[in-house]
């Protein structure tokens, strides 16, 4: 088994070994009990059951993958939970895991309220009364979509109404002390209309209220929204790769 130099014991002690990234920031919440490791350069961490992800790092990608490949075969990590990783080949993986699926994101962040956009004055904070809509909404326009209104990681909801239609909407999926944007939808038939931009631009404006940066996360291949995302100030990127574990 690769095992770490040194164990990290608490959300400090983390954060302090990362420098305070804003991407530790976001997924070390406040109240957990956290606990990690350094290794050649690499900080990573296990995050507690029930979260979208087992673990992460930051750092040199090999190092970090070497201790997780040592935690798969302790039995710490199992086979179908993912880990989160600066971004890596498939061959880099390959090498140290048994892989299910590779996807490759970019976590962006902005301390900057974007430059105002037209309809941003329209983005409203949704209540329980919305839900009917927004499931309606991401049932048709985004399908795929892992934010729900039954899902308990959400503080809040926000979205854009045409008369009584519900045609945009976002979830703040707020946790450790980073603002973070989700579920980004904009209804199929009012796509193009500068409604993805409000949104994001509204969203942003009331986070940062409550958070000194925001932060969202867009899939590489979705080149159309990161080029939205940094236009609007997300320039702040991080490279990740999720290895889903086989």
């Amino acid at each position: 088994m690769i095992a770490p130099n040194e164990v990290l014991v608490g959300r400090d002690a983390l954060l302090a070994a990362t420098g305070h990234h804003p991407y530790a920031r976001h997924v070390l919440g406040r109240g957990q009990e956290a606990r990690g490791w350094r290794r050649d350069g690499a900080v990573g961490w296990l995050l507690p059951q029930g979260q979208w992800s087992a673990g992460g790092s930051l750092g040199p990608t090999g190092a970090a993958l070497d201790v997780f490949a040592g935690l798969l075969a302790a039995g710490t990590l199992r086979p179908g939970q993912s880990v989160n990783v600066p971004r890596c080949t498939p061959e880099e993986v390959a090498g140290r895991l048994p892989v299910a699926r590779l996807d490759h994101w970019d976590f962006l962040w902005t301390g900057t309220a974007p430059p105002p956009q037209a309809g941003e004055k329209r983005v409203v904070r949704l209540t329980e009364a919305d839900h009917p809509a927004l499931d309606a909404l991401i049932e048709r326009a985004f399908p795929t979509s892992a934010s729900r209104p039954d899902d308990t990681g959400i503080v809040d909801w926000y979205g854009i109404r045409d008369g009584d239609r519900l045609v945009a909407c976002g979830a703040d999926r707020s946790r450790g002390d980073v603002g973070f944007l989700s579920g980004l939808t904009v209804a199929p038939e009012r796509r193009g209309r500068g409604l993805g931009a409000a949104l994001t631009a509204g969203m942003t404006k009331a986070l940062l209220a409550r958070h000194d940066l925001v932060a969202l996360g867009v899939y590489t291949d979705n080149v159309g929204a990161g080029r939205l995302y940094r236009r609007l100030g997300f320039t702040g990127t991080a490279p990740r790769s999720s290895v889903h574990l086989g």
